[in-house]
């Protein structure tokens, strides 16, 4: 599927992955709305890129929420060819801690974000692609991808909830894939290692002197090369999944190889 005159929903598209996402998207031709709960930088964004993008404000994990943020989609572009999902919170609490038991609410907060809000996002703008005219010879209509981590596959100390979060995203893809295929609608998931964004630099957009040398340690770990991840170049796998319409059911590792560290 082309980009050039598609619609994509990016829910967490005003910083970080999503935000880089709506970049790229949009100087290839597309429109975006974001979902995302911070006014003031999906405006900005908004603002920014002009008439090719809306900013809305959504929970994801509020069914009345999507709902609404894909009414004004409609409203404002007329279909939905694209679903991005970036949205998504952590925390760092160890399951036995100092305090006692990892509080079961703040276990739950994750996977309502991660997980249910990914699933609630995805779930209705498929319904909005099963309208839309065949795209393409293969029959598409349609292009999902989520996001999950690395972390889905080797959770650190004090990952659980997270772990488990992003586990849930890359279990539901292959079934959500075979779900939607007879609508001619792919799903894939981004799974990305460390990547320099938001959630890595304590809510700051842009690197620091101070944020860079912290984050040293970690960056060695990355066999080549040896830095961290770009948002933009999660945002270019993006644009190539969607481009190419033989991914279907897939979930990419995009993480310069940390999983290769010798023991």
């Amino acid at each position: 599927m082309e980009l050039q005159d598609k619609v994509a929903v990016i829910s967490g598209g005003a910083s970080g992955l999503g935000r880089a996402t709506v970049r790229r998207f949009v100087a290839n031709g597309a429109k975006c709305a974001i979902f995302d709960m911070n006014a003031e930088k999906g405006n900005e964004l908004a603002n920014e890129l002009g008439d090719a993008v809306i900013y809305c404000e959504v929970n994801v994990t509020s069914e009345e929420s999507v709902v609404a943020g894909i009414d004004a989609t409609i409203k404002a572009f007329g279909a939905i060819h694209i679903n991005c999902n970036y949205a998504g919170i952590g925390n760092a609490k160890r399951t036995m801690g100092r305090k006692g038991p990892f509080p079961l609410k703040d276990f739950n907060l994750i996977l309502q974000v991660n997980l249910l809000g990914t699933f609630n996002v995805l779930r209705l703008c498929a319904e909005k692609m099963a309208d839309n005219d065949v795209l393409n010879k293969d029959g598409g209509r349609g292009v999902i991808i989520n996001t999950a981590s690395v972390a889905a596959y080797e959770g650190q100390i004090g990952q659980a909830a997270y772990s488990a979060s992003k586990g849930g995203v890359v279990g539901m893809t292959l079934p959500i894939a075979r779900d939607l295929a007879a609508l001619g609608i792919r799903v894939n998931t981004i799974v990305p290692g460390l990547i320099v964004t938001p959630l890595m630099m304590g809510g700051l957009e842009e690197m620091t002197p101070e944020i860079e040398k912290a984050i040293e340690p970690l960056a060695s770990q990355v066999l080549y090369p040896r830095r961290l991840g770009k948002p933009d170049e999660i945002a270019h796998l993006a644009q190539s999944i969607v481009e190419n319409d033989y991914i279907n059911g897939e979930c990419i590792r995009m993480d310069g190889g940390i999983r290769m560290q010798p023991k």
